[in-house]
C-alpha cells in the first residue's frame, strides 16, 4: 500500500507541478496578470513581519520569475526522486513546501479544492515516508498513520454530500441538478454533451446515486473488509462517472488514490512517536472540522479554534465540497477587441466555450487555471473579480506571457485600442441541431459585461 501510495502522489505532484510551466508567466509573473511581487508587497504593508506566517511561501526569499521557475522545476524533480524511491522523507517534505508557496502566491489561481487536498493529502503522507537513500516502499503501515488517510477520504465523501444538504438549494432538493450540471459544469467532456440528453428520470435517479454514494456509502468505510472494499469499488466508480463527464484536473485521481487506503493494507503495530503524536492531531482535527461543518459545534474551543486556524493556514486541514448551489445557466464572457470602436474581434481561449463549433476539449489531469477563472468570473460581475480587470490591461498592453494563455490573439502587429467583454447564454445543441450543423452550443446575448475601455 505505501508503494501504491507514495508512488501514485509522485506522479500526481508532476502533473500539478508540470502542468504550471506554461501558464505561471501570465499568471503570477512580474508580467502577468496577478504578479505574486506585487502580491507579496502588498501583504506585507498590509500585515507587517506577521504576513510572513499568515502567508507561508518560499517567495518570501526572492518573488522573481526566475525563482518562481525554480520551485516549479524543484517540485517536478523531487516528483521524480519520491517515485524512484530516492530520499523520499526529503523529497515529501520538499514537495509540500513547495506547493505551499506557489499555492500562497497563486492568489485566485490557486484557490481550488483540489489544491488544498493534494497539501493535506501531502502533509499526512510524511508520515508514511521512510529515511534512508533509497528505502523499500514495502513496510506495513503504521496502523495510526492507516486511520490519518481513512478519515480523510471519509471527510472528503461525506462533506462533499453534507453541503448539497446544508445549502437548501432547490435543484438537489427536487433531484434535477444533474440535468443541469453537464451543460453549466467550468469544463465539460464530449461526453457530456450526451449525457446532457439522458431522460430526466434517469438524471434524478442518478442524484440520488450520488446521495448514497456521498452520504452513506462513507459510513462503511469502518466497517468490515469486505464491506469497506465495496465502499471503494462505489466511490472509485463515481470519481470515474465525473472524470468522463467533467475535466477536474488530478482531483478524481488524488480521491482514487485515496480509496486504496479503504483496501486490506498491512500495518505494523509499533509507531515511532512523533509520527504517533501527529496521526493523532490530524484525526482530532478532521473529527473537529466535520462537526463543526455540520453545525453539530458552531463554535470550536478556544485552543483547537487556534491549532485549527494554523493548520488551515497552512493546508495541513481544509474544508471540502463541491457545487454546493448547482448552476443552472451557463453565462460566457467574450472578450472582444478593436482599433477603430467598430469592427470588434475576439479572443478564444484554449477550452473554454467561445466558438459555437469547437468540440468539447479532453483536458485532464491538466488544469488551465484562467479558463477556469473565467466560468467563475462569468456568475458574477467584473467589480467582484478584480484579477479581471487585471487581464484586460494586460491584453491592451499586449503581453506576450498572458497572449500564450489564450488560443488566438486576433491582434497579432500591435494592441488592440478598445476592449470590451459581452456575456452569452450558452446552450448545448440538441440532437437534430448537432447532427445537422455540427456545433456543440448555442447562444444568445445577455448583456454588457465591461464596457468599452482603453488607455
Amino acid at each position: 500500500m505505501r508503494n501504491i501510495f507514495l508512488r501514485g502522489l509522485a506522479v500526481i505532484y508532476l502533473i500539478a507541478f508540470a502542468s504550471l510551466l506554461p501558464q505561471l508567466s501570465g499568471l503570477i509573473g512580474g508580467h502577468g496578470i496577478l504578479p505574486a511581487g506585487e502580491y507579496l508587497q502588498s501583504l506585507r504593508a498590509d500585515y507587517g513581519r506577521t504576513a510572513y506566517t499568515l502567508f507561508p511561501t518560499l517567495a518570501w526569499l526572492n518573488s522573481s520569475d526566475a525563482f518562481l521557475f525554480g520551485m516549479v522545476w524543484a517540485g517536478i524533480v523531487l516528483s521524480v526522486l519520491l517515485f524512484l524511491r530516492i530520499l523520499p522523507l526529503p523529497a515529501t517534505i520538499g514537495l509540500f513546501v513547495l506547493y505551499l508557496s506557489i499555492d500562497t502566491v497563486g492568489q485566485t489561481f490557486y484557490s481550488f479544492q483540489w489544491d488544498a487536498l493534494l497539501l493535506e493529502v501531502g502533509f499526512a503522507a510524511i508520515l508514511l515516508a521512510p529515511l534512508g537513500w533509497r528505502p523499500s516502499y514495502s513496510e506495513p503501515v503504521p496502523k495510526i498513520a492507516l486511520w490519518v488517510f481513512r478519515i480523510l477520504i471519509f471527510r472528503l465523501m461525506f462533506e462533499s454530500g453534507l453541503v448539497k444538504l446544508l445549502s437548501g438549494d432547490p435543484p438537489w432538493r427536487d433531484l434535477t441538478a444533474l440535468k443541469y450540471h453537464y451543460e453549466t459544469q467550468p469544463l465539460p467532456t464530449p461526453i457530456a454533451w450526451y449525457a446532457e440528453k439522458l431522460p430526466l428520470l434517469f438524471q434524478k435517479l442518478s442524484v440520488i446515486g450520488v446521495f448514497v454514494i456521498e452520504l452513506l456509502v462513507p459510513l462503511f468505510f469502518f466497517a468490515t473488509r469486505r464491506f469497506r472494499a465495496i465502499a471503494a469499488l462505489l466511490t472509485i466508480a463515481l470519481q470515474l462517472l465525473i472524470a468522463f463527464t467533467g475535466n477536474y484536473t488530478f482531483f478524481n485521481l488524488l480521491t482514487i488514490l485515496l480509496c486504496f487506503f479503504l483496501f486490506d493494507v498491512k500495518t505494523a503495530e509499533r509507531t515511532p512517536i512523533p509520527v504517533w503524536i501527529v496521526s493523532v492531531g490530524l484525526i482530532v482535527l478532521g473529527v473537529f472540522q466535520l462537526i463543526s461543518m455540520a453545525g453539530i459545534l458552531p463554535e470550536l474551543p478556544q485552543p483547537i479554534a487556534w491549532i485549527d486556524f494554523h493548520a488551515q493556514t497552512f493546508h495541513v486541514m481544509s474544508g471540502y465540497g463541491l457545487f454546493a448551489v448547482m448552476t443552472t445557466s451557463r453565462p460566457e464572457i467574450i472578450i472582444q477587441g478593436s482599433d477603430d470602436g467598430q469592427q470588434w474581434k475576439a479572443y478564444e481561449f484554449k477550452y473554454k466555450p467561445g466558438d459555437l463549433n469547437r468540440p468539447l476539449p479532453w483536458v485532464a489531469p491538466y488544469q488551465p487555471r484562467l479558463d477556469w477563472q473565467m466560468w467563475f468570473a462569468a456568475l458574477s460581475n467584473y467589480r467582484q473579480n478584480p484579477w479581471f480587470s487585471q487581464l484586460i490591461v494586460r491584453l491592451l498592453e499586449g503581453r506576450p506571457e498572458v497572449l500564450r494563455l489564450l488560443a488566438n490573439n486576433p491582434f497579432p502587429n500591435k494592441p488592440p485600442r478598445f476592449i470590451r467583454a459581452a456575456i452569452y447564454s450558452y446552450h448545448f445543441t440538441d440532437w437534430s441541431t448537432g447532427r445537422r450543423t455540427g456545433a456543440t452550443w448555442s447562444r444568445y446575448y445577455d448583456g454588457e459585461y465591461l464596457p468599452q475601455v482603453s488607455f
